[in-house]
């Protein structure tokens, strides 16, 4: 009993630790995932914790199960209109591109290392996926609105390159481990077996559970433990299978985010914290794992490895696998610095030693120095090139507070509350002169504590706290009206989109004419969506920007892929930046 005792004391303090160690990282503005990290270290056996730990099988399951929870809620987070924009080349990326990293970070390790040719390459498969927790985990706590179709497909492809990791990881052990030189056509079929299994039972099993969410009357809190369960148990069966569960349990996730589903925000919300309880708990028993003399010795090799990896293997894999989809460079350029190894390689990194390879220690050794190089490089930089490449965009209003409504006649309401401020758009406006859309009322204004009716409440204050009824799709006008203004004043809605918006079906020819501008013969007879459509190759984007002859286009709102608002900022009448349409 004592020893369990300890066991429940050593482990909350620890968990402790690292949450408090999460606010210091936010003011000195240290990866989150880096500072968990580190606590496990430093709580490890070569730190002052002096915590042995190296149950490799036990780290193995732990860390399977809470990743397999952490890509459940990157996939409830992940909207459907998020694939027109970034599916094609997130799967590329998360296929091909894995493949072009492992062989060129393989190759590498194979000749600095002093490996064979087929060790050097379960080095480069074992770091060559991005991690979903990683990504997932540095991109909300950061706070970055990035433009859809960077953030789209770095999110999809971090969900979802994980599968093929695996599977080039399994087969170079299993010829490793079998003595082979050569891969055979049985890898044909296992790729085939997991990628296929794991697809199927994620969306056939991501609609079962759709299906009993909106069935079974249940105690409210009971709804996120049926997803949970549902989810890890459609994991095991697809994992037991010979599939991809982490593919199925991604897709599971998304299946249920982009569907309704009763209390769906409950259950975002309870698993958004289930998520940093993963990924504290795994950063944290990964450090115990560490041995920190061991990484120091192989330094200098780890260190020019995790240089390859983030210098020349993931760029040459981002240039590639995004040259038929002409992403502007910056946004190349962002996606192949974003590549953050986290504790996916680390999990690989012990498939060798359970199969009881030698040169294992080695491998897990360069996988959590490259995971650690990661973490400090790419993660602390990642916040400040997004605005010095110019990928932010405004981040979308939200609500001080949100109830979301179950209505009978299955039209999804909101009770969404604001916190009014001085610069407001409706702030000294008459509560009962406001102009809402449809479909949206006012409710109520709480001023000093007190609720006042729109009869009553007179002008609207700066602090007043106001209420509003409103059905989903007008919700997001309703945050244009009520939600605070960004704090960056680069990205307040006038400095970014422009003084002037106007309709996407707009001629182009008319809008020039009315500023006395001219206009190229090739802009002629077009609109505004069709221009930037054209200007964008057909993939256009909110935030996505096109300078013509002293006057910028900004795509300011995008519904059922057409652009439906455009931003007009005047600018000095210059010619057209080389590569107009591209960021300028």
């Amino acid at each position: 009993m004592e020893i369990i005792n300890q066991f429940v004391l050593i482990g909350a303090a620890l968990l402790l630790l690292a949450i408090l160690a999460s606010a210091v990282s936010y003011r000195v503005g240290m990866p989150l995932l880096l500072a968990f990290l580190l606590v496990g270290m430093l709580a490890g056996e070569d730190g002052p914790g002096g915590i042995v730990f190296d149950d490799v099988p036990l780290a193995y399951l732990v860390g399977s199960v809470a990743l397999a929870i952490i890509l459940l809620d990157g996939g409830l987070n992940t909207r459907a209109d998020s694939f027109r924009a970034g599916l094609r080349p997130a799967f590329t990326l998360a296929t091909v591109g894995v493949l072009i990293t492992c062989l060129i970070t393989g190759l590498f390790a194979a000749w600095i290392l002093d490996l064979t040719l087929l060790e050097g390459l379960l080095i480069g498969a074992i770091v060559g996926s991005t991690d979903a927790a990683a990504v997932f985990a540095l991109l909300r706590s950061k706070g970055l609105a990035l433009k859809q179709r960077v953030s789209a497909t770095l999110e999809i492809e971090s969900g979802s390159n994980d599968p093929m990791a695996i599977f080039l990881t399994i087969a170079l052990v299993e010829l490793l481990a079998r003595g082979q030189q050569t891969p055979d056509w049985d890898l044909l079929w296992l790729f085939l077996l997991q990628m296929g299994l794991g697809a199927a039972i994620g969306l056939l099993g991501g609609r079962l559970l759709a299906w009993l969410l909106n069935r079974l009357t249940l105690e409210s809190g009971m709804y996120p433990m049926l997803t949970l369960m549902g989810g890890l148990t459609l994991y095991g069966v697809t994992a037991v299978l010979g599939g991809s569960g982490f593919l199925a349990i991604y897709l599971i996730g998304i299946v249920l985010g982009n569907r309704s589903i009763r209390d769906g925000r409950t259950i975002q919300r309870v698993h958004h914290g289930l998520a940093w309880l993963s990924q504290i708990g795994m950063f944290l028993m990964l450090g115990l794992l560490a041995a920190p003399a061991a990484l120091i010795s192989g330094a200098p090799a780890s260190l020019a490895i995790a240089a390859v990896l983030m210098l020349v293997a993931r760029p040459a894999a981002v240039a590639l696998c995004l040259w038929p989809f002409r992403f502007p460079w910056r946004e190349q350029a962002f996606i192949a610095w974003v590549g953050l190894r986290g504790a996916v390689p680390i999990i690989l990194a012990l498939f060798p030693m359970i199969a009881g390879l030698s040169n294992a220690r080695v491998f897990l050794d360069v996988a959590f120095f490259v995971v650690l190089i990661s973490l400090l490089v790419q993660g602390w930089t990642l916040a400040p090139l997004a605005r010095w490449l110019k990928l932010e965009v405004p981040p979308p209003p939200a609500p001080d507070e949100q109830l979301d409504l179950e209505a009978p006649t299955g039209r999804h309401h909101a009770l969404v509350g604001y916190r009014l401020t001085a610069e407001g758009h409706v702030t000294g406006l008459a509560a009962r002169d406001l102009y809402l859309p449809d479909g949206a009322r006012l409710v109520t204004v709480f001023r000093r504590g007190e609720p006042l009716d729109t009869a009553t409440a007179g002008l609207l204050q700066a602090d007043d706290l106001v209420y509003v009824l409103a059905e989903e799709a007008a919700l997001p006008t309703v945050g244009e009206l009520f939600a605070a203004s960004a704090e960056d004043a680069r990205l307040a809605e006038r400095a970014f989109f422009g003084d002037f918006m106007l309709h996407g079906d707009a001629w182009l020819h008319e809008v020039a004419a009315a500023y006395g501008l001219p206009l190229p013969p090739e802009a002629t007879g077009q609109t505004l969506a069709g221009f930037l459509t054209q200007t964008f190759h057909g993939r256009p984007v909110v935030g996505d920007r096109a300078r013509l002859n002293g006057m910028e286009l900004v795509v300011r709102e995008i519904v059922d892929g057409r652009i439906t608002r455009v931003g007009i900022k005047l600018t000095p009448l210059l010619p057209p930046a080389a590569g107009s349409g591209k960021n300028p």
